[in-house]
């Protein structure tokens, strides 16, 4: 009876708002068991974004009323997610038992040596990680800070299509989530996931059930679609469609796949190559991968052969209760895709800053 009165975590549409595609998950929980009640993967017609920001305010809004009519739901609260070069992740060193208050001061009188932008111009945030294993009774703290034009115009957006924003956070952290939540691991061992997007790669390191390592690298599935359009003479969406339905002609897996494994191959060894050595581990035996490239069905069994490590495509909704309404073969294709957006859903069930 006491589970009855408690409150109710406020549920948030995860919202993924790629450079290619609107992306929108909403997850419910029930004890610890999670199901899933909506998902949406809307295009972005054009090219709207430019470095990771905004450029065609009309496409972005387009594909999110289109991705709201799909969800079918009231909810107006959303989370989404921010990335590119604007976007600074710190691990900072801080007395241990101080209060959010106090944290925040200590951050902002050493805000000219942390943030290389004037403090007026960037959205500041921190969270506590855990006790230092350098540095002797330190706390290690979690610095992020952002552009406010980069959030502010996500904000004014979805503000149009009558959606609010209640978190904020970095994409490749919302990636990490998804994984700390939604994929079991065997061990102490961490789990490496790769972000295959349509212009960055992001990889990240979960272990221990935290974000231990993130990276952005510049390279995506735009380098295949690109050759796909010059191939076949059509319209990028037309593309798009077709690679995601499995239904180009036969011949692209000759003509320009090749190429884009042999660039995706060594890309991904070098992110892996910065990885070790920026943490000191040794080079995983098992890479998860998500993204648009996962819509490419043997991506992971071509990547595997390349890499000489197992490589697994990351689905976050393998042990999910589904909704009555949602087709597990649809659902099939896009999950992949969904990473991060169902990454920002999970954190209806976690607290955040004010």
């Amino acid at each position: 009876m006491t589970n009855l009165f408690k409150k109710k975590a406020q549920q948030m549409i995860g919202l993924d708002i790629g450079s290619r595609f609107v992306k929108a998950v909403v997850l419910e929980k029930t004890n610890d068991q999670f199901s899933l009640q909506a998902f949406a993967c809307e295009p972005i017609i054009g090219n709207a974004f430019a470095e990771r920001e905004i450029k065609d305010f009309e496409a972005v809004s387009q594909a999110l009323k289109k991705v709201k009519a799909a969800l079918k739901t009231k909810n107006k609260y959303v989370a989404i997610a921010v990335s590119g070069s604007t976007v600074l992740n710190k691990i900072v060193y801080m007395e241990p038992g101080l209060s959010d208050y106090e944290l925040e001061g200590q951050i902002e009188l050493e805000a000219d040596s942390l943030i290389p932008y004037p403090l007026e111009e960037v959205y500041i945030d921190f969270e506590e990680i855990e006790n230092s294993t350098t540095t002797a009774n330190k706390v290690e703290v979690l610095l992020s800070a952002v552009h406010k034009d980069i959030v502010d115009r996500r904000i004014t957006l979805l503000g149009e299509v009558g959606y609010e924003a209640k978190i904020v956070d970095v994409e490749s952290y919302s990636l990490g989530s998804a994984v700390s939540h939604f994929y079991a691991t065997d061990g102490n061992d961490g789990v490496c996931c790769l972000n295959i997007g349509a212009t960055y790669l992001q990889l990240c390191w979960v272990k221990d059930g935290k974000v231990s390592y993130t990276k952005d690298h510049s390279f995506g599935m735009d380098s295949l679609i690109q050759d796909l359009v010059i191939l076949y003479n059509e319209e990028r969406s037309h593309i798009e469609k077709q690679l995601q339905a499995g239904s180009l002609p036969d011949n692209w897996k000759l003509d320009s796949y090749p190429i884009f494994l042999a660039n995706l191959q060594q890309q991904v060894s070098r992110a892996l190559q910065v990885f070790v050595s920026a943490t000191g581990t040794k080079r995983p035996s098992k890479l998860l991968i998500c993204g648009g490239a996962c819509h490419v069905s043997t991506i992971a069994e071509d990547l595997a052969s390349e890499l000489a490590i197992e490589v697994e495509m990351f689905n976050p909704f393998a042990n999910m209760t589904l909704s009555e309404a949602i087709q597990s073969s649809e659902l099939a294709s896009f999950a992949p895709q969904l990473a991060i957006a169902a990454g920002l859903a999970c954190r209806s069930f976690s607290p955040w800053h004010i």
